[in-house]
């Protein structure tokens, strides 16, 4: 597989990752662990329904201690610190915090054996960081509250998180993507036990919300780890890192289409900011080495 191939396939995770909240609004009154159990669950599951045509595969879950506690501290680790974000900070400040992810994966992908990060690359994710601002900041800002800084630092700790995590995967390369759906399913045991500690269980209410649940299992929560897996593991890292700016953006154009959202000038601005700032990252794979 070639580094191009396999950065197009990291791609595709950010496209899946951008029908996460259209998909979340969708699945109703859920609580969140509960809802991470099921579509964990059902995410666990994408990787073995091709076990029975390679046999062989399973083997992928026979992996060193240190290799499962990053697959599940990436997974587990950051959806929980988001979702506490959530609940103890306004989300649009949250998310803002959260989205330091993609750049600190361009940043963190200097320290890899081999990767060499070029201006290009930091000039396009501070360019979709930027964008990002511009997005959050169009959909209005609360005054600062002391009491919401322990989610600013879930939110800011799970950026980490998921960096680490994201780079981290690149120096388990030799990891077969598989073992990705023990993770999943590492992450909807441990879902399932705070859900019973901490949640009231409901369930959805009708058909539309059960599908909406099966739909973010297969896809964002689902095949997108694996993609993402494939991207950090043997495509161009710093793109996808930059690339990952897209996501807010994609996922407010679903949410109008959904008409959960309304379209709105600093839109326009953020697109276009994050649009330039990811061609800038990936000049070299779009245009050519210069």
């Amino acid at each position: 597989m070639t580094t191009s191939s396999a950065t197009l396939i990291g791609l595709t995770a950010i496209i899946m990752w951008s029908l996460l909240a259209a998909l979340t609004v969708a699945t109703g009154r859920v609580p969140p662990f509960q809802l991470l159990a099921m579509t964990f669950t059902v995410g666990a599951c994408m990787g073995p329904v091709t076990w029975p045509w390679r046999p062989g595969a399973i083997r992928a879950l026979r992996q060193p201690l240190a290799v499962w506690l990053v697959g599940i501290g990436g997974l587990f680790g950051y959806h929980a610190l988001y979702f506490l974000a959530l609940r103890l900070a306004p989300p649009a400040e949250a998310g803002l915090l959260n989205y330091l992810w993609p750049l600190l994966i361009v940043l963190l992908s200097s320290l890899l054996p081999g990767e060499r990060l070029a201006p290009h690359h930091i000039i396009g994710a501070v360019l979709g960081f930027a964008g990002t601002v511009m997005l959050f900041a169009g959909n209005g800002g609360s005054q600062f509250n002391p009491a919401h800084i322990p989610g600013f630092v879930a939110a800011f700790v799970a950026a980490f998180v998921w960096a680490g995590y994201s780079v981290m995967s690149r120096r388990f390369a030799a990891v077969p993507t598989d073992a990705v759906a023990g993770f999943c399913l590492a992450t909807a045991v441990l879902a399932a036990m705070c859900h019973f500690a901490l949640e009231v269980t409901i369930w959805p209410e009708t058909m539309t919300q059960w599908l909406a649940i099966v739909a973010l299992g297969i896809g964002p929560v689902g095949i997108a780890f694996f993609a993402w897996d494939i991207g950090m593991k043997r495509g161009d890292i710093r793109v996808l890192g930059a690339a990952s700016y897209a996501t807010p953006l994609l996922s407010t154009a679903f949410l109008i289409l959904a008409g959960f959202a309304k379209p709105t000038a600093a839109l326009a601005v953020a697109a276009a900011l994050i649009a330039v700032g990811g061609l800038i990252a990936a000049k070299n794979m779009v245009f050519g080495k210069a």
